[in-house]
């Protein structure tokens, strides 16, 4: 019976799908604009944040440490963390597991990478002294995208709901 009523819930829950370019790439922060993020779904609810990032080869992003879960899908260039010998290239899967801190590179291989990232819970960046420089998450992000459409006279969507 439980299995019926929860078949009939699962029956009601709407697919969607949302437009790559109806969603703006909005720069990192001031100290990294070169590095773009497109904003897909910021969840409040459940704390996870589905962006596109995108860098130019060569690029160093800050050291940062998980709270949560992240999944990074490769889409194009190459990419690794400077604390493991592996490389990523399009379409490998990195799963980080929470608790975990390193610093993403990307390689001289092509012009950019881009890749596409499930980030449950905070990301918390770090200085070379391993002190928080800055925590990214859900609310930082729904910040910056917002702050973004206004200076770019752009109208945001509602990007908490997953919808087209």
């Amino acid at each position: 019976m439980l299995y019926r009523r929860l078949e009939m819930f699962y029956e009601q829950v709407a697919t969607a799908c949302i437009d790559d370019a109806a969603i703006p790439w909005v720069p990192m922060s001031a100290k990294t604009p070169d590095v773009l993020l497109k904003y897909f779904k910021l969840d409040p609810t459940r704390g996870e944040m589905i962006v596109l990032l995108k860098a130019p080869s060569r690029r160093q992003l800050p050291k940062h440490h998980h709270t949560g879960t992240v999944i990074v899908y490769t889409l194009k260039g190459s990419w690794r963390y400077i604390e493991h010998d592996w490389i990523a290239g399009p379409g490998s899967v990195v799963f980080e597991t929470a608790g975990t801190s390193h610093t993403p590179q990307a390689l001289p291989d092509d012009d950019e990478v881009i890749t596409l990232n499930i980030v449950q819970g905070d990301l918390i960046y770090l200085d070379d002294k391993d002190q928080v420089v800055s925590i990214e998450n859900w609310k930082s992000a729904m910040q910056r995208y917002l702050a973004y459409c206004e200076e770019a006279g752009i109208t945001p969507r509602d990007i908490t709901a997953f919808s087209g």
